[in-house]
């Protein structure tokens, strides 16, 4: 009766694995199709360009910096650093590199909530078209605006563009991300640009229209990952996140592995708690608005992509139950055989470093300066499973300092985790 017990629940799990399995490999094969860009288009977006900074007084002139040598026309937008809860000169390092200042007029916890001020500042007047969020540590592409304004030319109401390592080749950490984001990229938001579902907001690097904003009802995120929360509201507004590959936006990452399981503690925290706020109103098919949807169909395709992307948390979670309890129901029946298991997963990391290896070479990266960071990725990959099972029962629910990680290619003051 134990093992008829075991075998059913191993079944029904795996069975539901399968589905969400099923999907997300469907979709993942659309990124084999030659990528768009968009058309280029005359200067007319006026972009608000905003910066929350914490205590990022040596990093806040590089990213000013790469803004202010934009191809855009410079009275076509302004240059916003928020500075909060700093001990130190970031204030100053900004209006020195030339940027202006938005102050926090109450406390800030989080990123989001310097975002939710600085926006009822700016909505309050017709000055600005679209919004542009980056880091303080990030370094934006010289056409990052102009292809953002191709993309609202031709339509889009928010766009995400690329994400890379800023600092690859410094540690095997970093080296890591840099796979992970040319993975990204690749099999998640160019493979959802070409099947025409959204781009996911991660991180920084993207902007949203004035539109879009008032759709969603102002900026109302409540969570410490308020670009996963933006995507789940957009999604049930209707409104399609564009891709914008030749928009690149260098992101600086940690160094080392203990900086890398806070900083993704933290993600895995932040989207843990957006599934929580919306997840129920997907399900229950409860949206505001939807504006901006061409369609039902095309609304309804958001809003499913939206809720398997934000259930996958619990999803990895239910995985582990098969990976409990097979081993159990053949202990039980007998059958407990150890090296096949071995051979299952030495041949699962050769092929995760082989694939790695690969994405190296696709993002233009030396092999052989990421060979040894090819081989530690499926290591990287799997200590997210943990990482989110911790997550579960210990959140990280507020903004807390980044140490650990220093960067050889500058002294940096300690930010938010990211």
């Amino acid at each position: 009766m134990g093992t008829d017990l075991l075998s059913a629940i191993t079944g029904a799990v795996g069975a539901l694995l399968k589905v969400f399995s099923v999907y997300f490999i469907f979709i993942a094969f659309f990124a084999f199709l030659r990528e768009r860009d968009h058309k280029t288009a005359p200067p007319k977006t006026r972009f608000a360009v905003l910066i929350p900074a914490r205590n990022e007084e040596a990093a806040i002139p590089g990213i000013v910096k790469s803004l202010k040598e934009q191809s855009y026309p410079p009275e076509l937008y302004d240059i916003y650093v928020i500075p909060n809860n700093c001990t130190d000169g970031t204030e100053e390092a900004a209006r020195a590199a030339g940027a202006k200042i938005i102050r926090c007029m109450r406390p800030v916890r989080y990123k989001g909530g310097a975002l939710s001020q600085t926006f009822r500042q700016l909505l309050s007047s017709e000055r600005y078209d679209a919004f542009c969020v980056f880091d303080a540590d990030n370094i934006a592409s010289r056409d990052f605006l102009s292809e953002m304004n191709n993309a609202f030319a031709a339509g889009a109401l928010a766009c995400k563009g690329r994400r890379v390592a800023r600092n690859p080749y410094e540690s095997v950490t970093a080296d890591c991300y840099a796979i992970y984001f040319e993975l990204f990229n690749r099999f998640f938001n160019r493979a959802r640009a070409r099947c025409g579902l959204s781009a996911k907001i991660d991180g920084t690097g993207f902007a949203v229209s004035r539109e879009a904003i008032r759709a969603i009802g102002g900026w109302k995120t409540e969570t410490i990952t308020e670009d996963a929360e933006l995507s789940a509201q957009l999604a049930l507004a209707g409104i399609r996140v564009e891709w914008a590959p030749r928009a690149v936006t260098y992101d600086e990452q940690p160094n080392s592995p203990a900086a890398s399981v806070a900083q993704r503690m933290r993600w895995c925290s932040g989207l843990i708690d957006v599934a929580k706020l919306r997840l129920p109103v997907l399900f229950a098919r409860r949206a505001a608005a939807r504006p901006s949807a061409k369609n039902a169909a095309n609304w309804r395709r958001l809003h499913f992509d939206s809720f398997m992307i934000l259930s996958s948390p619990m999803i990895q979670l239910i995985s582990l139950i098969p990976a409990i309890l097979s081993p159990l129901f053949d202990l039980f029946a007998g059958e407990l055989k150890i090296l096949p298991a071995v051979a299952v997963l030495s041949a699962a990391y050769v092929g995760v470093s082989v694939f790695a290896a690969a994405l190296s070479v696709a993002a233009g990266h030396g092999l052989r300066r990421m060979a040894r960071s090819a081989l530690a990725f499926p290591l990287f990959m799997a200590s997210w499973l943990p990482i989110l099972v911790a997550s579960f029962f210990h959140r990280t629910s507020s903004w807390a300092e980044m140490r650990g990680a220093p960067v050889r290619t500058r002294e940096r003051s300690a930010g938010y985790i990211r």
